[in-house]
């Protein structure tokens, strides 16, 4: 009896790790087939992700600092403010239109 439960057990593992194993060969068989860069490519491409990501920084800190400069003419009450403000306005209608109209 204690056989017999004993085989029981091992079935049960035996289904239970199957998967994960087979999950682990289908890993490392497909991770043979990537064509991995040279150090030169990997070097270029970090370098393009840099610039890129710096690039993006630089463009979202204007915006941010022309939206709070707006922002804060607005709340002082300058009429440069409410000019600033119909600008984006204008500008935030017409690319709404521009998106429509495709």
């Amino acid at each position: 009896m204690a056989k017999a439960t004993s085989l029981l057990q091992t079935r049960a593992m035996s289904r239970l790790i199957q998967p994960v194993v087979q999950y682990l060969r289908d890993t490392r068989a497909e991770l043979r087939k990537v064509t991995w860069p040279t150090r030169q490519e990997a070097w270029h491409l970090t370098l393009i992700v840099l610039g890129a990501t710096a690039g993006m920084a630089a463009i979202l800190g204007l915006a941010d600092f022309a939206f709070a400069e707006i922002m804060k003419q607005l709340v002082l009450g300058s009429w440069v403010g409410y000019v600033a403000g119909l600008v984006v306005v204008a500008a935030g209608v017409l690319a709404w239109y521009l998106i429509q109209r495709e």
